[in-house]
């Protein structure tokens, strides 16, 4: 049985925007939407850029019979303009097994914009790479064998390669439960991925006991590449907490540094959680409450560091933090 986990806080060198107000929620979508989280965000061409996850037709037992990716525009990162219409559905896939498309992650590559995104299909879930230069239309890249997702890459190639982080899902060959870790793989086209090794397991991170995954893609700062996942801890104590009949899992934000030109090397990771669940839309109204998941990190010019995430699987939210602080916090690993 795994093993309980305290009471967790986010660290003081977080300020969440508006005390933990929403960035973006279903009020703002001009079409039929529930759910808004788990967005990437980066900036490009002059303007911030919101990928966010859509779900809705909420069937009254736990899941959504829809779900797509929106697009939002925005002049300070804060304040949004959301398109009149989806930016992707599983028919811009160009995949028949696909049956839904969701959490995306943006990175800007030598000027041109990548998405990272999750599918279900009828035989397992796959992760995929897209690529746009217009922002309207995608052209899919590679998808992953089963089972994989919570893909992020690198924003330049090191070492003339490019770099992912990834969370497969070997339920079979970790025990036949949760046990899922961070790992990594490179490509020298963004269509063959190998030279996959493991980054960092469950068990390397105190405040987790379920499992771990990459969330927004890295940052490049003179220290290292500044790295946000997101951590897992489950109690089977827990009771209902969203809209399904239990909801016993607890997600939080991490934070770690890794090495500039060896990114396999963890520099240091903060013992404790970057953001923990706290505030009312973080805790107590959603779809499945207690869930914090980044998706979005971006440094500004003055050392500001905006990051976003989903609160609740329900609302887009975000926090700021200096980088110099978010570096300190990455202590080496013993």
């Amino acid at each position: 049985m795994a093993k309980m986990l305290p009471e967790l806080k986010s660290s003081p060198v977080i300020k969440r925007y508006n005390g933990g107000e929403p960035v973006l929620s279903r009020k703002d979508i001009p079409y039929e939407a529930d759910c808004i989280f788990n967005a990437g965000v980066v900036k490009y061409k002059g303007q911030y850029v919101m990928a966010f996850r859509n779900d809705y037709a909420y069937n009254g037992k736990g899941a959504f019979d829809k779900c797509m990716i929106g697009l939002a525009f925005s002049e300070d990162g804060i304040h949004w303009n959301v398109q009149d219409k989806p930016f992707i559905t599983v028919d811009d896939i160009g995949d028949p097994d696909v049956t839904k498309v969701y959490d995306p992650r943006l990175t800007i590559i030598e000027d041109k914009c990548y998405l990272c995104f999750a599918v279900d299909t009828k035989h397992g879930l796959r992760g995929g790479i897209g690529i746009t230069e217009d922002l309207k239309t995608v052209k899919v890249l590679s998808l992953t064998a089963p089972d994989n997702r919570n893909m992020v890459l690198f924003p330049e190639k090191i070492g003339g390669r490019y770099v992912r982080l990834e969370r497969p899902f070997p339920v079979y060959s970790r025990g036949g439960v949760d046990r899922f870790d961070t790992w990594m793989s490179y490509s020298y086209d963004m269509k063959y991925w190998g030279d996959t090794k493991l980054l960092f397991a469950v068990e390397d991170v105190p405040f987790a006991n379920d499992k771990i995954g990459p969330g927004a893609p890295p940052v490049k700062t003179e220290a290292g590449w500044l790295t946000l996942f997101h951590t897992v801890d489950i109690d089977r104590t827990r009771g209902k907490n969203g809209w399904e009949d239990k909801w016993q899992k607890r997600y939080c934000a991490g934070i770690m540094l890794l090495d500039l030109e060896d990114p396999s090397k963890i520099i240091g990771m903060s013992k404790e959680p970057l953001i923990a669940p706290e505030t009312a839309y973080e805790t107590e109204d959603g779809f499945r409450t207690n869930v914090i998941f980044p998706g979005g990190m971006i440094l500004e010019d003055n050392g500001e560091v905006k990051i976003y995430y989903g609160a609740s699987d329900t609302v887009e939210c975000m926090a700021t933090a200096n980088v110099n602080d978010l570096i300190a916090l990455c202590k080496p690993l013993e």
